[in-house]
């Protein structure tokens, strides 16, 4: 995120919602995120009158192509597809948004992780015309469970292209029901349901007359309302050194501080800390933002931190309080969201990066997989192929503290690269 996106984030007067639009190719994510901006007043004239003269253009006569806002890649455009995640901000006088279009080929579904791995709403897009008969696509699914492993805080289903079903609410009905099953199935615990047409704008911003049979809000009067959790500060920090400052090295009192960012929970002066894996423990002396004295840091902030004595702390360290109940392991399970190319092999050598903590890995088993068209797990015989979903069991060289990813995301959650290529081969998530 650039300054001046950080600036428009951090500006004073409305929380922030970030939020992703999931499901499968030609459901009308990329539509319905112009629609949202093109009534929010959010385009500007010059991106109007840009998008009307595009050779892209896919809808009739005068009809705006409002998924040209968001795919503005030569190839996608051409295609008529979503390929990489495209990210559009616009705000209400109740709220900020940050919005993530994500693709809908099942082959660019490791970029769907990418966009949902900071979200807070996913909103899965359904076409209701070939949903008609409440099957849901594989894609569908396949979102949904990826919403779930995240843990998301809330899921939006947009039953979308109601016009082409003639606005017929028993459609809609059938449609809801197939997502309340596929929902209880995953382990979604609640949802909400809206029937719009993202090309006509039918309860997207406004209530739609098309509709009677619906008595719920509009899609952006949804997202205007619903409640964000705030940063806890009742559970515990956790803090990834990021960089060892040192400065004034010859002289008597010289200095040395320890910057990262804070995330979850706070942190104030006087606070007793260990530095895991060593197990080490200190006192925070000072804490500092910029050249400022802070008396008290909150998840999210990125500060110095100063000890009150000389201990080994390096980049990739992690400083908790004194209390904090860890694991410190190099053996354990995670599942894996696998996004190479090339599948798994287990003989093969990987880099595992957790927070600012970068270790050589292996993958000691492959347990099962997600079958995403039956829905339940699978063995894998220790293969996964890109997009598949695994429970596995991994060994890292060194030490890892551990969360889980469900009670505490920095922590919980890391990478795998491929040491031979540097491709991103899996996200993981500590169970």
């Amino acid at each position: 995120m650039n300054a001046i996106n950080e600036s428009w984030v951090s500006a004073s007067g409305t929380d922030v919602l970030r939020l992703i639009t999931a499901g499968s190719v030609d459901d009308g994510k990329s539509t319905l995120i112009g629609r949202l901006l093109y009534d929010s007043k959010g385009v500007f004239a010059d991106q109007l009158a840009s998008i009307a003269r595009s050779k892209y253009k896919r809808t009739q006569a005068s009809e705006i192509d409002l998924a040209l806002l968001t795919d503005g890649l030569e190839a996608e455009r051409e295609q008529g597809i979503t390929i990489d995640v495209a990210y559009r901000y616009f705000a209400t006088p109740l709220r900020k948004f940050i919005v993530a279009d994500a693709p809908g080929h099942e082959q660019y579904t490791r970029n769907m992780v990418t966009g949902a791995s900071t979200a807070q709403v996913v909103i899965i897009l359904i076409d209701a015309s070939r949903a008609a008969d409440g099957q849901l696509l594989p894609q569908t699914k396949r979102h949904s469970a990826l919403a779930q492993l995240l843990g998301l805080q809330h899921v939006i289903v947009a039953v979308n292209k109601m016009d082409l079903v003639g606005w017929d609410g028993q459609v809609f009905e059938r449609i809801g029901k197939a997502y309340a099953d596929l929902a209880q199935t995953l382990g979604i615990p609640s949802f909400h349901v809206v029937p719009i047409s993202a090309l006509k704008g039918d309860n997207v911003v406004d209530v739609s007359g098309n509709t009677p049979w619906y008595d719920g809000p509009p899609l952006l009067s949804l997202l205007e309302t619903l409640p964000v959790a705030a940063a806890d500060t009742s559970v515990s920090s956790r803090f990834f050194v990021q960089w060892v400052i040192r400065h004034g090295g010859s002289q008597r009192e010289d200095f040395r501080g320890y910057a990262g960012q804070l995330s979850g929970g706070a942190l104030k002066v006087g606070d007793e800390i260990k530095v895991l894996p060593s197990g080490l423990t200190a006192r925070v002396a000072r804490l500092l933002r910029g050249a400022d004295d802070l008396s008290f840091a909150a998840g999210g902030d990125s500060v110095t931190l100063v000890l009150d004595r000389d201990i080994d702390v390096s980049r990739g360290d992690l400083v908790v309080p004194a209390d904090a109940q860890l694991r410190v392991v190099r053996e354990f399970d995670a599942e894996l969201c696998w996004l190479d190319q090339q599948a798994l092999n287990p003989a093969r050598q990987y880099w595992l990066k957790q927070g600012t903590r970068l270790t050589h890995a292996r993958i000691k088993a492959v347990h099962t997989r997600r079958d995403m068209h039956a829905l339940q797990h699978v063995q894998a015989g220790d293969i996964l192929n890109m997009n598949d979903i695994g429970h596995a069991t991994l060994v890292s060289r060194d030490l890892l503290a551990l969360d889980s990813y469900a009670g505490n995301a920095a922590t919980g959650a890391f990478i795998l690269i491929d040491a031979a290529t540097h491709q991103t081969a899996a996200a993981g998530m500590v169970r």
